[in-house]
């Protein structure tokens, strides 16, 4: 499971005042002090809460939690800092389908640069002498401040391939409300299911609970034998879009239905497609938190699609994916259909939980430091080493990338290293986590391709966020960090991101 900090806690306690009500909210609050942001303490923000969307024109219903981007912190001060990774991408995904509507600006809080960062595969090597996961890291130049660095952290889960993948139990818990009915909800996801059956083995096991108004188990659990692919098809073919949506009492059948068919050592995982326009009250949503971290416990993992545009719920849905040992996309197209149930459905086997990261800083070389993105996974540094402490799930062969905007202190060099990077992670939720180190090391004076196009990345979204520490990025520095740094794009994805950026810029003329 992923972290829940003072920030997620605030945000939960808005939903349950709020209900179904999401209004903007203003800060009125002194920021943080260094060490209260360090670790992860938000409690001083009164503005932390929902926003409605600053276009109108951008589907005035979705609903996102406000967060504040990470500020300057002093390394002399607090040399520390820990975050939960985040493998999630929803939030280019919806940035994406914003902007291909010919949206001219999409809310600022939709925009989590660490999902940006983490929706692209990087150029990562696999883990070697038998851990599950392999870390680098990387100084270079800042390009939209001369004066600062910028560092680089990578992360990459084992690679496992076809034949090794381990026996999958899926629950599909799919929402056929009618605020689904459309080409771009249930008819896309119906295609994303079918996609998942398409590739799965004869030991592979597939349920289908589905709710609208009231919950009902369309398939039991059923073998994908060429028979049962067969079935589970017939049942996802005539899944209709109507009625109001309850899906607390689905979620509880989806898990009891993962439960009764728990593969000891295989993959067991709920796999939600919603909208996330829950109809339930303030203890149901609460008791549907429960219910994933309780059953995440058991090693039952949650993956949540969202759909749809205009009441498209993310603040809710992120955080069961939080809850749930998650992981959360948005779909908005066949072709994000592709990535998630063909290209990267093997990111849908977790083979790193609890994954934590601390920086431990030189403060003679670094005089601040500032984490880009990552601002609701921000936790205390005494939180690192406790294994009790949640954090985030990394897939088979899945990349994480994460960047800090480094201000270098007077006696900064070349040739000393800038601190240390230390991961800390689990091979299988309940065992003791398992320590990986290494120096960040001296600057080399040149930067690699990875660390250009996360620049590039970082860039676009601290424009589109307006973030006060965008500095001199501007869009031609973003379609040139990311135009001359995508030699390494296995399907393609790269270059969408340059088109995305073109017709962002030709709309904003």
């Amino acid at each position: 499971m992923k972290s829940i900090n003072n920030m997620a806690a605030i945000v939960a306690a808005t939903i349950l005042l709020s209900g179904a009500m999401f209004t903007a909210c203003t800060n009125s609050a002194s920021m943080p002090s260094d060490v209260e942001m360090a670790n992860g303490n938000y409690a001083n923000y009164d503005g932390y809460g929902y926003d409605i969307p600053d276009n109108p024109e951008v589907g005035s219903g979705d609903k996102f939690s406000e967060f504040h981007d990470n500020p300057f912190i002093s390394a002399q001060e607090v040399p520390q800092s820990t975050f939960s990774i985040d493998a999630d991408g929803t939030a280019y995904a919806y940035m994406r389908a914003a902007i291909n509507k010919g949206f001219k600006t999409i809310s600022k809080n939709s925009v989590r640069i660490e999902e940006y960062l983490n929706y692209f595969t990087f150029d990562y090597a696999d883990p070697t002498d038998g851990n599950d996961l392999a870390i680098n890291a990387e100084l270079g130049n800042c390009p939209w401040n001369a004066e600062h660095r910028l560092l680089r952290l990578g992360l990459k889960g084992k690679t496992v391939s076809d034949s090794d993948l381990p026996p999958c139990n899926y629950v599909f818990m799919i929402d056929v409300s009618g605020s689904m009915y459309g080409a771009d909800r249930l008819d896309l996801l119906k295609k994303g299911v079918n996609e998942l059956i398409d590739h799965l083995q004869p030991q592979d096991r597939v349920s289908i609970v589905t709710y609208s108004g009231e919950e009902r188990l369309a398939l039991e659990s059923t073998l994908a034998d060429e028979t049962g692919k067969e079935r589970m098809k017939a049942v996802v073919k005539e899944l209709v879009a109507s009625g109001a949506t309850a899906g607390s009492k689905a979620l509880e059948l989806a898990y009891k239905q993962a439960q009764m068919h728990l593969i000891k050592d295989g993959n067991n995982r709920v796999i939600m497609g919603t909208d996330g326009d829950f109809n339930v009250g303030v203890t149901s949503f609460e008791d549907l938190k429960n219910i994933v971290a309780d059953y995440a416990d058991m090693g039952i993992y949650l993956t949540v699609c969202g759909f749809g545009m205009g009441n498209f719920n993310d603040a809710m849905m992120e955080q069961l994916s939080n809850s749930g040992n998650g992981t959360y996309v948005y779909v908005d197209s066949e072709d994000e259909i592709l990535k998630v149930f063909n290209y990267e459905r093997s990111h849908l086997l977790a083979v790193c939980s609890d994954t934590k990261v601390q920086i431990t800083f030189n403060p003679k070389k670094v005089q601040q430091y500032r984490l880009i993105g990552y601002e609701n996974r921000v936790m205390s540094n005494e939180d690192f080493a406790d294994d009790t402490k949640d954090a985030g799930e990394i897939g088979a062969g899945q990349t994480i990338t994460a960047l800090y905007e480094l201000i270098p202190a007077e006696e900064w060099d070349n040739e000393t290293s800038a601190g240390t990077f230390d991961v800390r992670y689990k091979k299988q939720i309940g065992e003791s986590s398992i320590n990986l180190s290494i120096d960040i090391d001296k600057w080399s004076g040149s930067e690699s391709e990875n660390l250009n196009f996360a620049a590039g990345v970082a860039a676009f979204g601290m424009i589109l966020r307006e973030s006060p520490y965008k500095g001199d990025a501007t869009i031609d520095m973003v379609s040139q960090l990311v135009s001359q740094n995508r030699s390494f794009d296995p399907y393609g994805w790269r270059g969408q991101l340059l088109q995305l950026i073109d017709t962002y810029a030709s709309s904003n003329n």
